[in-house]
């Protein structure tokens, strides 16, 4: 018999993008050399709408260069695009200036959360959570813990779940993932993705 699969009204993702580089020099400080990722195909192929409730709020991360990537899946999990949830300015990690990452042709120092919706809208619990977070970076791709924070206010107390997590419950020293289910290759899993 067959455990019920846990669902979630706000899912949140951090996919590991696989980003093609033009050199070798490009390949060593790619997300490649910091955690294993994936091939587009391969996240498409993610059961998610088995953890998703018809009523539901995909918050994904993503770069611009993976853009395009980040609509196409969200469509293939079954959602539908909205805004931009989130825009994150990196500032460096031992001042306040902003930080001068990577880029081919404007050097890169954003991120951003794309939101997308599946059945009816969730219920906004707060009017006034801003778009903008200017916050340092830390390790490679390690997201801001605020970000958690502002998606429990704007949608309250629900389901949530953190996909492709870089940090555990069992590591969090300010609560941000109390409430949290969450699932990647470098935590403990809280739950399973059916296959």
């Amino acid at each position: 018999m067959n455990a019920k699969v846990k669902t979630y009204d706000v899912i949140y993702a951090d996919p590991p993008w696989h980003f093609k580089v033009w050199s070798k020099k490009g390949a060593g400080r790619s997300a490649e050399s910091h955690y294993p990722t994936q091939s587009p195909e391969f996240l498409k192929e993610m059961n998610i709408q088995a953890i998703a409730k018809p009523d539901c709020v995909l918050l994904m991360w993503t770069t611009f260069p993976c853009l395009e990537q980040a609509l196409e899946l969200g469509k293939a999990w079954g959602f539908t695009y909205k805004t931009v949830a989130f825009t994150w300015i990196k500032t460096n990690k031992n001042n306040d200036r902003i930080f001068t990452g990577m880029g081919y042709y404007t050097r890169a120092n954003a991120e951003i959360v794309l939101l997308f919706t599946k059945g009816k809208p969730l219920v906004r619990h707060a009017k006034d959570v801003p778009q903008v977070l200017v916050s340092p970076r830390s390790r490679h791709s390690e997201k801001p813990d605020e970000i958690r924070k502002r998606i429990v206010r704007l949608f309250g107390e629900v389901d949530r779940v953190e996909l492709f997590a870089r940090q555990s419950p069992a590591e969090d020293n300010n609560n941000t993932f109390e409430g949290w289910d969450v699932f990647g290759n470098e935590v403990d899993n809280s739950i399973e993705i059916p296959g």
